[in-house]
C-alpha cells in the first residue's frame, strides 16, 4: 500500500492505513492501530490530520498529512474502541466516513490462532445491482469465533452492523471494489472474480501471510478466471449459511457495499439507492426511465442500456 510523503518531519514511520475518506468534526480525538500494533492518535486539524504514535514513555514527534487519501492510511482501525468512544460521546465525528480496505487487530494475530493452517472465508455483495460497484471480502476468524455470523441476507440492519463492528475489531478481513466502468469492461462475473482476488490480496498484506484455502461462497472459484489469484480455492454452494468465514466475509462485503450506496444517494437522490441499494427495484427502474442513467450505472446491463437507448 503507498504511504503519502509527511510534510515538515523526518524519521517518523507512517502506517499505510487503508482507508478510502476521513472526515471527522476538528479537535476530534480517536484512537486507531497500526500495522506494528502499536496505537495511534488520530486528530484533526482544521483541513488536516494529525497521526501520533502513543506509548508509555511517550509520544514521537507529530506527523501533519494535509488532507487523506485512498491508500494513505492502512490495516487496522479498532472498530469497537471507536464505537465505544463515540457512544460515551468522546469525539464528534462520523467514524461512518471511514472506508477501512484491510485489518488485522493485533501484529500476531496468526499466532494467536494456534496450530493448523489459515483459512479464509470469501464471499461478495452487488452482483445483481443496476448501479454501483461489486464489492468482495475475504476474512480469516479470530478465535474464539464472533458468535452468530451467517448468511448477512438473513440477519436485521441493527444485527448485521452490529457483528460487522466486531469481525473488524477482532478478525483479519481484506476488502476489493470494481467499480461500474470495470464491471462493463469484464463483466459481472469476472469483475466479481476479480474483487475476490483484491480482497485476498489485501487479507494477505494485513495478516504478513497467505491462508492455505480459501472458501469460496458459490459453484464457482476465481482459479482461472483472474489474474492474480494464487490460493487454493474450493466453492461450497450456500457457503455463507455454512462456514462461518464466508459468513463474516457476506457481512463485511455487504456492508461496505451499502455505505457507498447510501453515500452515492446524497449525489443522486432521484433513484432511491440509500434504499434499494442499486438493485432493480420498480422505483429504481422508474427512475432510471424519467432521469436516464447515472455515471456509476452499468451500462451492460440490459435495464439501463434500455434507458439510455430510449432517451438518446
Amino acid at each position: 500500500v503507498p504511504r503519502r510523503p509527511v510534510a515538515g518531519s523526518t524519521n517518523l514511520a507512517v502506517p499505510a492505513f487503508s482507508v478510502m475518506k476521513i472526515s471527522p468534526v476538528p479537535g476530534s480525538i480517536a484512537t486507531a492501530q497500526g500495522s506494528a500494533n502499536a496505537p495511534w492518535l488520530v486528530m484533526v486539524k482544521g483541513a488536516g490530520v494529525v497521526l501520533s504514535p502513543c506509548s508509555a514513555t511517550g509520544s514521537p514527534a507529530v506527523a501533519d498529512i494535509e488532507g487523506v487519501e485512498e491508500g494513505a492510511l492502512s490495516p487496522v482501525l479498532a472498530a469497537l474502541q471507536l464505537a465505544s468512544a463515540r457512544a460515551a460521546g468522546n469525539m464528534a465525528a462520523d467514524w461512518n466516513n471511514w472506508r477501512m480496505l484491510s485489518g488485522t487487530p493485533i501484529a500476531d494475530f496468526v499466532a494467536s490462532l494456534g496450530p493448523g493452517p489459515l483459512v479464509a472465508g470469501v464471499d461478495e455483495a452487488g452482483r445483481g445491482p443496476l448501479a454501483g460497484p461489486v464489492v468482495a471480502a475475504a476474512v480469516v476468524l479470530c478465535k474464539p469465533c464472533v458468535a452468530g455470523v451467517g448468511d448477512s441476507k438473513k440477519l436485521s440492519p441493527a444485527r448485521r452492523a452490529a457483528l460487522e463492528a466486531e469481525i473488524r475489531a477482532r478478525c483479519a478481513f481484506g476488502i476489493g471494489v470494481v467499480e461500474p466502468a470495470e464491471i462493463d469492461r469484464l463483466n459481472i462475473f469476472g469483475a466479481t472474480m476479480l474483487a475476490m482476488a483484491l480482497a485476498m490480496e489485501r487479507l494477505c498484506a494485513a495478516l504478513a501471510a497467505d491462508p492455505a484455502e480459501a472458501l469460496i461462497d458459490g459453484n464457482l472459484t476465481p482459479i482461472g478466471r483472474t489474474p492474480g489469484w494464487r490460493w487454493p480455492a474450493r466453492a461450497i454452494v450456500g457457503g455463507d449459511g455454512i462456514e462461518p468465514a464466508i459468513g463474516a466475509a457476506s457481512i463485511i462485503a455487504k456492508e461496505y457495499r451499502d455505505r457507498i450506496m447510501r453515500d452515492a444517494a446524497l449525489a443522486h437522490p432521484q433513484y432511491g439507492w440509500a434504499k434499494n441499494k442499486g438493485y432493480p427495484t420498480p422505483d429504481h427502474l422508474a427512475a432510471l426511465r424519467q432521469h436516464g442513467p447515472s455515471p456509476l450505472h452499468r451500462r451492460s446491463f440490459a435495464p439501463v442500456a434500455q434507458a439510455e437507448l430510449a432517451l438518446g
